[in-house]
């Protein structure tokens, strides 16, 4: 059976970096393209030349991809040509074979927004895309708030798109702006948009989240005709996000009815990339990658409970829907005081610690975790410190240095401008198995500048300056976030802290420390995360 083409059309360096708080710099786009070109998505949209000096760097300097490189813009204005439109012209010099322009199809907007009528911005859709194809370009037209505007006046939405489409457009993309359209709504819609004349091989789906159904929209369009689907990495859109094409691509890759009708750009062995992109662009962002995410997250394939983990140690169809490895991730079975023996097995077999089944020292370990955990531990979250206890009562754990001491200190203060900043520094010393005595010293040289310079980086940073033959294999640990959480309210108040940490081959790893004072806490996380990682070099 002939598949029939599928086009993705990544917008993460222009829908995408209008989420809040994110902010692209070209060097930024430019690691992402590359890494989205080597997934094998079909276009990336750069961005807005003109708009800001990111976008005109990065397409002044954009990486050469397979992929097709599109530039964003927007239709003409009214009452000048598409030749002598600066904004259209701004866009052309970006010098990209593809271009997409966005223009009203909601009746609404063109004569609220825009202040103009329904012919003009017709013949402004018209005759700006008809340009693009004149210079040589491959155009899209973004027909934007598409869905509410066929709701509310068929005729004109049509009217809209089918001038793109005339005009020679190869693509129009209807696109849900509000997010507001649900998934029967948008099937229907675009099987009459196909039978009014505008084929599915030339209709594209924009999608966004405010119901949470922009991933669930996007598959409806496919089903009922488009064959270009737009989205972001990881979801990122204004609002509530843009379809997600971390959730997408092994959507379309791994589920029927798409795997067997239809062909992407992304073989299938790329697949296994998948996580590595997703944190990739959180890693980028400074944000703490989405545990829940399907497919990519760190819990998508987490079995807690003890049947869940029992079935899947006869058979993982049990309870997962696809291989893990496939996209790149792994099972974990977490521990908790809920946990069996079926859990804590297949939990110290992915250690690398096969115990028999009737090993006594299985109950030993799982008392130990009960026991840790009503003093206020959470090894569910924190599997490094679980192995770590696990291995120590196996008799496993190698005692690479003691901690004699350590001491931080924070001082809050004016400096000679009158600012008001926060100086934090910290020493810690250690002994090595031979005897030997190791001081760290750090101090924040510049404490006007607050970012992660507070009393627990502070203690990262001397816990890590001198460790003699260890120091080489702890040098690419970088810790990605803190939580912390207060147990047992009032005078007897604990706190929990839980620290995830990665390193350069990507691993990621969790700690957890329990104490009264919040930087004990903090510091036995801290210990934990170096002492796994030397474990699983196999020091």
């Amino acid at each position: 059976m002939t598949r029939e083409r599928l086009y993705l059309y990544d917008t993460t360096l222009r829908d995408g970096q209008q989420t809040q708080g994110v902010q692209f710099s070209t060097q930024d786009k430019q690691r992402i393209a590359k890494a989205l070109d080597g997934l094998g998505i079909d276009y990336i949209e750069g961005g807005w030349p003109g708009a800001n000096p990111t976008d005109s760097a990065f397409f002044e300097a954009a990486p050469e991809t397979r992929a097709k490189m599109a530039a964003f813009g927007m239709t003409k204005r009214a009452g000048r040509s598409a030749e002598n439109d600066e904004v259209l012209a701004a866009v052309m010099n970006a010098g990209t074979g593809t271009v997409c322009l966005v223009g009203k199809s909601h009746v609404y907007h063109v004569e609220t927004a825009l202040g103009i009528t329904l012919a003009e911005n017709t013949e402004n859709i018209r005759a700006s895309i008809a340009h693009l194809v004149a210079q040589g370009r491959e155009a899209l037209f973004d027909a934007e708030h598409f869905f509410d505007g066929y709701k509310a006046n068929p005729e004109y939405a049509l009217e809209a798109i089918r001038a793109a489409h005339e005009a020679g457009a190869r693509w129009v993309v209807l696109c849900d702006t509000n997010g507001g359209t649900l998934p029967h709504e948008i099937a229907r819609i675009v099987g009459e948009v196909i039978a009014a004349g505008i084929p599915g091989t030339h209709l594209g789906i924009h999608t966004h989240d405010d119901t949470g159904n922009a991933v669930a929209n996007s598959l409806a369009a496919v089903d009922a005709g488009v064959r270009q689907i737009q989205g972001t990495l990881n979801g990122l859109g204004e609002r509530c996000g843009n379809a997600n094409l971390t959730s997408l691509i092994p959507t379309l890759l791994l589920k029927e009815p798409y795997a067997s009708g239809f062909e992407t750009g992304i073989a299938p062995e790329r697949l296994q990339g998948m996580v590595k992109i997703s944190r990739l662009l959180d890693e980028i962002l400074n944000r703490v990658p989405m545990r829940q995410a399907p497919y990519v997250g760190a819990s998508a394939f987490a079995h807690k409970a003890g049947l869940h983990a029992s079935a899947i140690l006869k058979d993982p169809g049990t309870y997962e829907h696809i291989d893990p490895a496939v996209v790149g991730n792994a099972r974990i079975i977490p521990m908790s005081n809920q946990a069996g023996q079926s859990n804590l097995r297949q939990r110290l077999a992915e250690a690398g610690l096969e115990v028999e089944r009737d090993d006594p020292r299985l109950s030993r370990i799982l008392d130990r975790v009960k026991e840790r955990e009503d003093q206020g531990y959470a090894y569910d979250s924190a599997q490094a410190s679980f192995e770590l206890l696990a291995r120590e009562e196996l008799g496993q754990l190698p005692n690479y240095f003691e901690v004699e001491r350590y001491r931080v200190i924070s001082e809050r203060r004016r400096n000679a401008k009158g600012q008001v900043v926060v100086e934090s520094e910290a020493v810690v010393t250690v002994q090595l198995q031979d005897g030997t005595k190791r001081t760290g010293y750090f101090k924040n040289e510049h404490p006007q500048d607050l970012h992660d310079d507070g009393p627990v980086n502070a203690l990262w940073q001397a816990l890590k300056t001198d460790l003699g033959p260890y120091q080489a294999r702890i040098e690419d640990i970088r810790l990605t976030d803190f939580k912390v959480r207060i147990t047992n309210g009032g005078t007897e108040a604990v706190t929990r802290v839980i620290i995830d940490f990665q390193d350069d081959q990507a691993r990621r790893w969790s700690t957890v420390g329990v104490s009264p004072n919040i930087v004990d806490a903090s510091f036995e996380a801290l210990h934990d995360s170096i002492r796994w990682k030397l474990t699983r070099h196999g020091v």
